[in-house]
């Protein structure tokens, strides 16, 4: 486990670690020697003989041993702040590399559990649980050393005890580890469904669900809590074979020291020294079995973390220069779980034009513009932006040739001038207001308390659907990046802000290369090329004229949504 954790902190801190792990060993031996030199007091006391000169070489020993507890202690704590600094920083760094594919609900959910208890656990294995393990090592060691010094039978003794000591021990952690799998699992699947029964609140209330509970929560809450109670039958006699182990070592070394007075070959005054020292060699074992269950948690914790970590996040080799901006698609092939969702879909959006992506729900519109931001990567085929292959982009440099309008807007915890910042943290104040009111943002800042200050709540809870959208419009327009990637950007506006949004939409447009989703008839219109897809795959591409002329897929499409367009609701006659 040393060796993992170190690999995990890295040689700066790892250096650190090993000094810790030499202090904590230090400290045990002078624990184990302060225990020692009880006897040759206790014996001094005993017989008569001169008590001071040992009395002060054990005050001298117990002097070092608080010492070395101090120093020990800052330096625990040391590595335990430098791992739980660490470790955040890394798993923040490494998860915002992986693929967007890698979140599924399951991992979202352990990813959670990881960052909160996983990392408190891993912390506290330098900062309180090393020191208790190693002490329980360096000290008993040091004790037997002793014993044997002082009487090499009561020494052999206790050495014939490690053995059955060292069995029960490995028992008990294989008991732990064995549980500890499974109480991570129903956990994370514990917090997944607090967290969605929070969100889903008010589609469970539009249904009557509140009072009679949420089946999914009940149940994961009932298997955590079952999962708990096998934990514990699982580990508790483990624990209680471990005391009982240490309580029969103890007995050994006792009924041996006995033997050998009855027999005369140990004195009364260095037998009861040597018995004292026995209930020390067996102290630390008590309290090394009380951590051993946590301790085999924490490795636990510690090696999902390393997965996380060596998880591989999608390859770059960052030697992309960005051309004019463009998008292109070359036989590209993509699939969810083994499940075909695009099908060898070719077509290029040539720089500062408009390209509409049309086609029925399913057909793989918005998976198409998530490959071209390489949320995933594709499958088979090239995908190309400015000229490059994407896998070709430093991350960074491949999100700085887009801005990205999503259906599904997601807004932080936070005020309304950050969530626009976002697009661009380091444009001025005067820039993000302007973005806004390009986007109709100024009109929200008006109605909230405080105004561009306001705190939205979490996941924009303050604000309504075409709200939250005008703020994503408005990050992309402060971000100015020369591709514009949008996904039904105007579907969750009223009439009245829609013309709005429109022309804020042209004027990000302008000089821009767009490929937007869309099923506006005069946003499809107006547009340079049309792509119509359906069951993942390009049927029809051209102008808007020239598909209408063709009398194919794209004009019966447009057919059915200009007579919907026409459709109102009337009274029954």
């Amino acid at each position: 486990m040393i060796g993992e954790l170190g690999a995990v902190l890295g040689r700066e801190h790892g250096a650190r670690l090993r000094r810790s792990l030499l202090a904590m060993a230090v400290y045990g031996v002078l624990q184990g020697l302060s225990f020692a030199m009880l006897v040759p007091v206790l014996r001094a006391l005993l017989s008569g003989e001169a008590v001071g000169p040992w009395l002060a070489a054990f005050a001298a020993v117990v002097v070092a041993t608080a010492v070395a507890s101090y120093v020990q202690a800052q330096y625990g704590y040391a590595v335990g702040l430098a791992a739980l600094r660490t470790l955040y920083h890394r798993l923040g760094d490494h998860v915002a590399g992986l693929p967007v594919g890698w979140f599924s609900a399951d991992r979202v959910g352990r990813l959670g559990q990881l960052v909160g208890k996983g990392v408190m656990d891993v912390m506290s294995v330098p900062a309180h649980l090393l020191q208790v393990v190693v002490s329980a090592v360096a000290a008993p060691a040091t004790v037997l050393v002793c014993m044997f010094v002082f009487d090499w039978r009561l020494g052999l003794a206790a050495l014939l005890t490690a053995p059955f000591l060292w069995l029960a021990f490995r028992w008990t952690q294989s008991l732990v580890q064995r549980s500890d799998t499974a109480m991570d699992d129903a956990g994370a699947e514990g917090a997944d469904r607090v967290v969605e029964f929070a969100r889903q609140q008010p589609s469970l209330r539009a249904f009557g669900r509140t009072a009679d509970g949420y089946d999914l929560l009940d149940d994961a809450l009932v298997r955590q809590r079952s999962t708990l109670r096998r934990l514990l039958r699982t580990t508790l006699p483990g624990l209680g074979t471990v005391a009982l182990t240490v309580q029969l070592a103890f007995t050994a070394i006792l009924i041996a020291g006995c033997a050998l007075a009855l027999g005369g070959a140990v004195d009364v005054p260095e037998l009861v020294g040597v018995l004292v020292l026995a209930v020390r060699f067996t102290e630390p074992l008590l309290a090394a079995a009380d951590v051993g269950g946590e301790l085999r948690m924490a490795r636990g914790s510690l090696r999902r973390i390393k997965a996380v970590l060596d998880t591989r996040p999608l390859p770059g080799t960052g030697s992309a220069r960005a051309g004019e901006p463009s998008v292109e698609l070359d036989g590209v092939g993509f699939a969810y779980d083994e499940r075909p969702v695009l099908r060898d879909v070719s077509f290029t959006v040539a720089p500062r034009t408009v390209t509409a992506l049309v086609g029925p729900s399913g057909s793989g519109k918005t998976t198409l513009t998530r490959l071209i931001a390489r949320f995933w990567d594709a499958d088979s085929g090239v995908v190309r932006v400015s000229g490059n292959d994407v896998r070709d982009y430093a991350p960074e440099d491949l999100m700085a040739q887009l801005s990205i309008v999503f259906q599904d807007v997601y807004l932080f915890e936070g005020t309304l001038e950050d969530n626009i910042r976002i697009g661009r943290p380091e444009a001025t104040d005067e820039e993000v207001r302007e973005a806004g009111r390009l986007a109709r943002v100024d009109e929200i800042a008006e109605r909230l308390p405080g105004g561009w200050q306001a705190r939205i709540g979490e996941a924009g809870a303050t604000l309504s659907g075409g709200e939250r959208q005008r703020v994503s419009i408005a990050r992309a327009m402060l971000k100015d990046a020369p591709i514009v990637l949008l996904d039904e950007a105007t579907a969750a506006l009223d009439p009245e802000n829609e013309s709005a949004l429109i022309d804020a939409l042209a004027t990000l447009a302008r000089d821009r290369t767009l490929l937007v989703i869309a099923h506006r008839l005069t946003t499809i219109a107006a547009a340079d090329q049309i792509v119509m897809l359906e069951d993942g795959a390009v049927v029809e591409r051209g102008t808007h004229q020239e598909l209408l002329d063709l009398d194919g897929r794209y004009a019966a499409f447009w057919s059915e949504r200009t007579r919907a367009r026409g459709w109102r609701l009337t009274q029954p006659a």
